[in-house]
């Protein structure tokens, strides 16, 4: 009889287990830990220049993300969201945000992200509310999938937008990857999750890839060099004569 490892689920991989609890549970497991500080190096296609850029992200569980970005070691930008919502400045144009996550949810052009869907989606867990009555649940050779039924309508601020949803799981249940596309107009929005690690009984993404699909086609990816559970300062105001964008 083969020894479990400390790492493993308790999901058999060896028969099928469509619309099984187990998996459901396991896939919507909160996170445990208290905070983490992550550097990451980002890089992001949008049509215009960017430099790549040097980040850390850190996250207090369930009550913050601060973010600082540096491109060629000077301070590029600062952020910070909470479940009341985001803000940031930029200080390559002097310019700040302050705004609920209407903000974030037009960027990735979706209409669902709050501060949860935020957090779950940085660090590679299940984001989207799924059930076993609403998705397909498959296995395959590389683990699962889960596959809406039919298209899922997702209200937010009085505006409902529809999504068809597909995502990956690995046979240890990590996510691999999510594509949700809009039937209307056939946008995407689809994001790669690699390269894991185990840290404190829990699996974290090193590589994380969004690409955003629209009008035009805009590519983010993530490459986490170093986790640190320890707690730190995060200070976040905005520099004087900086100007407010509005979010049209």
């Amino acid at each position: 009889m083969q020894k479990k490892t400390a790492t493993e689920l308790p999901v058999s991989t060896t028969k099928p287990i469509e619309n099984n609890a187990q998996f459901f549970s396991t896939i919507g497991k909160k996170s445990t830990f208290d905070a983490v500080k992550i550097n990451s190096k980002i890089d992001a296609k949008t049509g215009s220049f960017i430099p790549t850029l040097d980040a850390v992200i850190y996250v207090e569980n369930g009550q913050k993300i601060w973010m600082n970005l540096v491109a060629v070691i000077l301070q590029a930008a600062r952020g910070v969201a909470t479940p009341e919502g985001i803000k940031g400045y930029y200080k390559l144009d002097k310019t700040y945000i302050d705004s609920d996550f209407g903000y974030l949810n037009k960027l990735l052009n979706v209409n669902f992200i709050d501060y949860n869907a935020l957090q779950n989606l940085l660090l590679g867990k299940t984001f989207l509310p799924v059930s076993d009555n609403q998705y397909q649940l498959t296995q395959n050779d590389q683990g699962f999938n889960l596959s809406s039924k039919q298209s899922q309508k997702i209200t937010e601020n009085g505006k409902t937008t529809e999504y068809n949803v597909s995502l990956d799981y690995d046979k240890d249940l990590n996510l691999n990857h999510v594509l949700l596309t809009n039937p209307q107009n056939n946008d995407q929005l689809e994001i790669t999750y690699s390269n894991r690690e185990i840290l404190n009984n829990e699996s974290f993404p090193k590589s994380v890839k969004i690409i955003i699909k629209a009008k035009k086609t805009d590519e983010i990816l993530i490459e986490n060099t170093k986790f640190d559970f320890s707690r730190m300062e995060t200070t976040y105001s905005v520099p004087a004569n900086y100007t407010k964008t509005e979010i049209k």
